[in-house]
């Protein structure tokens, strides 16, 4: 079930992950580093992608079931 709703739901986390990691990537070249976890890109967008797939595959679940 999990495994099911984690592929269902990945192209969302993986494609807030890629568009945070540039737009940070930019931002952060810029001198703005307000809002980073940890000054980190990496991290940040790691977070913001995993929230995604999170909040994706709870929807995925209520729209199933």
């Amino acid at each position: 079930m999990i495994a099911q709703l984690v592929q269902a739901s990945a192209g969302a986390g993986i494609g807030v992950f890629v568009g945070c990691l540039i737009g940070l990537s930019m931002r952060k070249r810029a001198g703005k580093t307000d809002g980073l976890l940890g000054n980190s890109v990496l991290l940040t967008s790691s977070a913001a992608g995993g929230a995604a797939l999170g909040v994706m595959m709870l929807i995925t679940y209520l729209t199933r079931s």
